[in-house]
């Protein structure tokens, strides 16, 4: 009798993505018993106060006065900068101990005139821009932005009227420290919402 050949099917093919062999066999590299990442691997982070995507519950915006705390940071070196110039008398201390404390007195200036205390929080500037528009609100969006060279504070809403679809949308700056409206601007519609039905 014959061998009997039973037939086999082929086995399944996954599909992968080629990858580029430099980077696939790139390892990372070993400085002073310390492994550094390569650079693919290498990722920002936002800090967790700022990072709003796995947050339940109220958002608290963060206040724009935390800029004082670097504006001291950099007056206070600032001034040891320029004490050291003028107490010590050394070849290694010269002129840019002065050009380095003068740059961190400017910049610490500038971070103390810009570190408004953010008063208005996002839902009274929504309050706000829903008296300005003058129609009844729908969905709406708030964005902080600044202004000015001393950076206020300022939110952008974004308001839809509460029809569906709505038949009106208006933009409104409202000020983050006094609340008060600083422009506005209401239109008709002019999105086609119809195919969303």
């Amino acid at each position: 009798m014959a061998d009997e050949v039973t037939p086999t099917e082929p086995e399944p093919q996954t599909a992968s993505a080629p990858v580029a062999p430099a980077a696939a066999e790139a390892p990372a590299v070993v400085t002073d018993g310390e492994v550094v990442p390569r650079d693919d691997d290498v990722v920002d982070e936002l800090p967790d106060d700022l990072h709003a995507a796995g947050y339940v519950g109220p958002y608290l915006f963060p206040n724009n006065k935390r800029r004082r705390v670097p504006g001291v940071i950099y007056l206070v070196l600032a001034a040891l900068a320029l004490a050291v110039w003028a107490t010590v008398d050394s070849t290694y201390v010269n002129g840019g101990y002065v050009l380095g404390g003068v740059i961190l007195a400017v910049v610490g200036a500038y971070h103390l005139l810009t570190g408004w205390d953010l008063v208005v929080d996002e839902q009274d500037a929504l309050v706000a821009a829903g008296r300005e528009v003058g129609f009844p609100v729908g969905h709406a969006s708030a964005q902080m932005g600044w202004r000015g060279l001393r950076s206020r504070p300022l939110w952008r809403i974004l308001l839809y009227s509460d029809e569906d679809p709505p038949a009106k949308r208006g933009l409104v700056l409202v000020d983050g420290v006094d609340g008060t409206v600083v422009e506005h601007f209401v239109e008709d519609n002019p999105e086609d919402w119809s195919q969303l039905k």
